[in-house]
């Protein structure tokens, strides 16, 4: 006859997996990594750590919920296209702005290089690179290609958002500053970043990264 629980573990498993990681989520949003401790978490859920180490091993595997959670949701609400292009931009932007609304999740996706969040994105994107016909022998090329650049660009954004936030200025703060030192570059050695300083000052991340993105489809679809 199996054992009944005792009141203690009664009460960590009243607190489910799922109420732990949408508090984390909200400390992450508001305070970054160095905001989320056991401690903290505790306290907004108004329970012992042992609750919450009921359902989670440590800060890294809470870390990578919290991550697969945000991006989960981002593939399921761009799971729709009438082509393996629009698929593909779909993802792309969805975990674009996922990162630019989270920006925490970029690093995370460093501790969990062969977990949920990255196999997500993985497996969408390589099923749309089959649909495309790339031969097969050049499959995981394309797809990582897709992939470093979702992930790259889309991490860089986030960090530069970090930072601005960090150091208290708003995006237009940010860029202002970043190009009034461009412009004051040598003009010879960095004739080029002299040469975007100013639209630098109004251009929009969110276009360029998809201007990235039809780049790379082009080049499948020539190729």
């Amino acid at each position: 006859m199996a054992k009944k629980a005792s009141g203690g573990q009664q009460r960590e498993k009243a607190l489910s997996r799922e109420q732990i990681i949408k508090a984390a989520i909200e400390l992450l949003d508001s305070s970054g990594e160095s905001g989320l401790t056991f401690r903290v978490l505790s306290e907004r859920l108004a329970t012992g750590a042992g609750a919450i180490y009921w359902h989670i091993a440590n800060k890294n595997d809470l870390l990578t919920a919290a991550c697969d959670a945000i991006i989960a949701n981002a593939v399921e609400l761009t799971a729709t296209g009438d082509t393996p292009e629009e698929v593909i931009r779909a993802l792309a932007l969805g975990v674009f702005d996922a990162m630019d609304e989270h920006p925490w999740v970029g690093s995370t996706f460093t501790l969990s290089p062969g977990q949920s969040p990255v196999l997500r994105i993985v497996e969408r994107i390589g099923q749309q690179v089959r649909v495309l016909g790339v031969p097969e022998d050049a499959q995981w090329a394309t797809a990582s290609a897709l992939i470093a650049f979702i992930l790259g660009v889309g991490g860089q954004n986030a960090a530069n958002r970090q930072l601005a936030r960090a150091k208290g200025f708003t995006r237009s703060d940010f860029l202002e500053t970043v190009a009034a030192a461009w412009s004051q570059l040598d003009p010879e050695e960095y004739s080029f970043a002299r040469s975007i300083a100013e639209p630098l000052r109004t251009h929009d991340d969110r276009a360029d990264f998809l201007a990235g993105i039809e780049i790379i489809l082009r080049g499948i679809r020539a190729k």
